[in-house]
């Protein structure tokens, strides 16, 4: 039996575990089989505080990992497979095990929707990116494609321009999906250029990305571009499908009560799983610590 058992390892799950421990409650998490979040697909971390020369994401995540050890913290590595959250204590059921708690907080993030074309994968960190507030910098004067329609693509070409030399805006469709303040900020910036009807079908060089292979849709052409980095900015997927009985939105994020609570008494949230809108470790850390500290409050009123 734990007070509290942490489901996600990402800067979420690990920051309430910190704070869950210090407050000396007995803390499992479920760390799954690959464990730190999507830190550790990425290289230099410049906008974590505390870091003035950047830190690489999986060196944070290990940071943070033995942080939580050394406050007492149970790591888990295996996956989570399902909960009963109909009754306390709750079942937290993994590949190996069943185990109980008196509170749980989801933390398990969001993976972000790739291309799934080839020479995507392997260039992640390498010149394929989803995080332009994060990446920026390092495409500082180059030439860069983001792809994508929404809000979210908007935003990250117009980060983009504070640095590199040119950005080229990509979206299948013939029309844009984001708002019209957003789409009139990009078509007024004359850094970023657009195409519509176009897809990424090959993301090409061999270390790094140098080129990629472009569709297009209503003419069926295809063509060759030099560019030196792609963002994806197609959207996120919680991981939240797992969670029966858990109260969510039409996009699948976990719907937030009165702080960091879900529909379920004892049962709280934190990070990616319900955040659709900031997207940063730091902002998930803060999450984890909130819901750390909303679940001691909740086991002390017991």
């Amino acid at each position: 039996m734990y007070d509290v058992i942490i489901i996600g390892s990402g800067p979420a799950g690990l920051t309430a575990a910190i704070y869950t421990t210090r407050a000396n409650l007995k803390t499992l998490v479920i760390a799954g089989g690959k464990w730190g979040g999507q830190l550790m697909l990425t290289t230099l971390v410049e906008n974590y505080p505390g870091f003035p020369e950047g830190i690489d994401g999986p060196v944070l995540m290990e940071n943070m990992k033995k942080q939580a050890e050394k406050h007492g913290a149970e790591i888990l590595y295996q996956d989570f497979k399902k909960g009963d959250f109909s009754k306390a204590p709750f079942k937290i059921v993994t590949g190996e095990g069943e185990f109980e708690a008196k509170a749980v907080i989801i933390a398990t993030g969001a993976d972000t929707k790739w291309l799934d074309v080839p020479g995507e994968k392997e260039k992640i960190g390498r010149g394929v990116s989803s995080c332009a507030p994060c990446d920026a910098p390092f495409f500082r004067n180059k030439k860069v494609i983001v792809v994508g329609g929404g809000d979210s693509a908007m935003e990250e070409a117009l980060v983009l321009t504070k640095f590199a030399t040119s950005i080229t805006l990509i979206h299948r469709g013939d029309s844009f999906r984001a708002s019209e303040i957003m789409q009139k900020r990009v078509k007024e910036e004359s850094k970023i250029k657009i195409l519509f009807n176009t897809e990424i079908k090959e993301i090409m060089g061999e270390n790094n990305v140098t080129g990629v292979r472009l569709f297009n849709n209503k003419t069926n052409k295809e063509e060759e571009m030099a560019i030196e980095g792609v963002f994806v900015a197609v959207g996120h997927i919680p991981n939240s499908k797992v969670f029966e009985g858990i109260d969510r939105d039409e996009r699948g994020f976990i719907r937030v009560h009165d702080h960091y609570k879900t529909n379920i008494d004892g049962v709280f949230v934190a990070g990616d799983v319900h955040d659709a809108e900031y997207k940063q470790a730091v902002t998930a850390a803060g999450f984890g610590s909130a819901a750390a500290l909303e679940a001691e409050r909740w086991l002390e009123n017991r």
